[in-house]
């Protein structure tokens, strides 16, 4: 038995103010209680109680272990409460990072509404195209386009989206399909190609583009597509998030819908913050 086993249970057997008392309390019979009591005073090497078949007494040294064993109870009880608090009220801190695509239009609207309800919770929110370690860098959640590749984290679909490929309505109108200027985010490489569906399943296009210009980031490609410069691909949430100038190059074909996937490094679950947070995300993307 343990240091810290051996002391809860001295103090349960001077709170119960006899061995078989504590023994029933603690489902455990008075002979393994007395050997445990007869252990303890042997490793510490000074006695503490004196017991009659009527009572028992703390001799000066077990009045003082016993007060240090009050104080440590008292701390695991803390614990254990503070603990529960967690998993009934969402707080503490959570660390979040996601695409600078799903962070500004879908997470961070999502964590500002819960931060209302919730005040007890401390957000950190990581915009990031590249994919972090969630443990070397603390990550609670992890919110990321496509399925990541086989780990130890915990991993579900949580919704999909689509890619729009559009350009602003002055430059679709006026230029050949074939001609245009692809504005393409540095992840998607040096040959571009859309395999596209019609939106009735009857028939399927395939486009091929080499970039004209490339960024790294979705709202650089937003802006340069607004100003006229070219045709690239933003996904339909975003669209949906703003006012915009952009129409589709091929109204009538949609490309392939996108999963989206949350990630974290709890194999026994999410912590409450975390779960409230992934739900809200997921129930967003759901809308």
């Amino acid at each position: 038995m343990n240091n810290l086993r051996q002391m809860s249970v001295f103090a349960r057997i001077v709170e119960s103010g006899s061995i078989s008392a504590a023994a029933e309390a603690l489902e455990l019979s008075k002979s393994v209680l007395s050997q445990h009591l007869k252990t303890l005073e042997a490793d510490l090497g000074v006695p503490l109680l004196k017991r009659t078949t009527r009572r028992q007494i703390l001799t000066p040294a077990g009045e003082a272990f016993y007060a240090k064993c009050q104080q440590l109870n008292q701390l695991a009880q803390d614990a254990w409460e503070e603990a529960q608090r967690t998993q009934s009220e969402p707080a503490g801190k959570i660390r979040i990072t996601a695409p600078h695509a799903l962070m500004g239009p879908l997470i961070a609207p999502v964590i500002g509404e819960l931060m209302q309800r919730y005040p007890a919770i401390e957000p950190e929110l990581i915009a990031s195209d590249e994919q972090q370690n969630l443990m070397q860098e603390g990550i609670d959640l992890a919110i990321r386009v496509g399925r990541s590749p086989q780990s130890s984290y915990r991993q579900r679909r949580i919704g999909t989206f689509r890619d729009t490929l559009c350009g602003s309505k002055g430059y679709v109108d006026n230029t050949e399909t074939s001609t245009m200027r692809y504005i393409a985010n540095r992840w998607q490489g040096k040959q571009i190609r859309h395999e596209l569906s019609h939106k009735t399943g009857s028939s399927s296009q395939t486009l091929a583009f080499t970039p004209a210009c490339t960024v790294d980031s979705v709202y650089t490609t937003l802006a340069l597509l607004e100003s006229g410069a070219g045709i690239g691909l933003i996904p339909d949430f975003l669209l949906h998030a703003q006012p915009h100038t952009l129409v589709e190059v091929m109204p009538d074909y949609q490309l392939e819908a996108v999963p989206i996937f949350a990630l974290h490094p709890y194999q026994a679950g999410l912590p409450r913050a975390a779960a409230v947070v992934l739900d809200a995300i997921e129930e967003r993307l759901s809308a």
